[in-house]
């Protein structure tokens, strides 16, 4: 039987109730980012776009499913003294674009090849989270001349499922579910991202409330449920074996999204890890203590650790 690959978030990261909206884009309704964010055009679209630092190696971040380049600001914040670190929001989240677009991992992987031509980027630590994690391995895959290193940070993709059950995820994931997630929900399901809930979560939390008012939110919503169905339709766990680079993967112990508890409650996350070392030439596996889906947020000095000591690694 065909097997797809997938972060089930229908019902665990979502948005707010959809409500009449405003005349402002998304990106007018989100915080600021902790860190100062520049623009970027690649063909007709706007990337926003973190950089911080000013040093030889470069550390390219990408994000999960609803999310965007500010999930990694408590990493940048001690990396860039060492590296040149650049998040982006991959297009359809936070203050990019928001293209009517396929939104498959292979799409994302395109995206940052552009990014990182148009910002002559190379010799690049590639890292992903989530989401990002599925497509940073079809960009590490296709342009291993480009990413020395790669970092997975409980990245989807390793995980499968079968068709009857990609099937019935794409029938509970759709714009309409996303855009009636209620308030309570939201803060539950950002609860189930974490082990213990940093303080900081709250302008997430907020964020999350506040996008429901954006001229362009049901197209957000749309993007976000094209981003699942293109994890399912888009998978990588056949495309792991071919991973040239030296890789690291991260996980939190106390992961509740991976592995799925519903289609696979007899799986760990350590189990899921394990899939990285067997099938991924060089890699190497890091479980942090007491951590969960988002570890890089709540234990950002233990990833921040591990990143610099795997980079520094000859």
């Amino acid at each position: 039987m065909k097997h797809f690959s997938i972060v089930l978030i229908v019902t665990l990261i979502s948005l707010s109730v959809f409500s009449q909206t405003t005349s402002k884009p998304m990106k007018a309704l989100l915080s600021e980012y902790e860190f100062q964010t520049h623009t970027t055009t690649l063909d007709d679209l706007e990337i926003s776009y973190i950089k911080e630092g000013d040093a030889p190696k470069t550390l390219l971040f990408v994000h999960g499913l609803s999310s965007n380049a500010d999930a990694w600001s408590k990493n940048i914040a001690v990396l860039k003294a060492d590296y040149t670190c650049i998040a982006l929001d991959l297009p359809g989240y936070g203050k990019s674009s928001i293209p009517d677009a396929d939104y498959t991992p292979s799409y994302f992987a395109e995206i940052l090849l552009q990014f990182t031509e148009k910002l002559e980027l190379d010799n690049i630590i590639l890292i992903g989270h989530s989401m990002g994690g599925q497509a940073s391995v079809k960009f590490a895959n296709a342009h291993p001349e480009i990413i020395d290193k790669l970092i997975l940070v409980a990245p989807a993709g390793l995980e499968q499922f079968s068709e009857a059950n990609a099937a019935m995820m794409k029938s509970f994931m759709t714009p309409a579910s996303v855009q009636s997630t209620t308030d309570d929900q939201i803060e539950n399901n950002y609860a189930l991202n974490f082990y213990q809930q940093p303080e900081e979560v709250s302008k997430m939390i907020s964020d999350r409330k506040n996008i429901k008012e954006a001229s362009n939110f049901e197209a957000h919503c749309k993007a976000i449920v094209k981003s699942v169905y293109g994890m399912l339709n888009d998978p990588v766990h056949g495309e792991l074996t071919s991973i040239a680079q030296p890789t690291l993967v991260i996980f939190g112990d106390k992961d509740m999204l991976i592995p799925n508890r519903y289609f696979n409650p007899t799986l760990t996350t350590e189990v899921v890890g394990q899939i990285a070392l067997e099938h991924i030439q060089q890699a190497t596996l890091k479980m942090i203590p007491e951590a969960g889906h988002f570890v890089q947020f709540e234990k950002p000095a233990e990833v921040n650790a591990l990143i610099q000591h795997f980079v520094e690694q000859k």
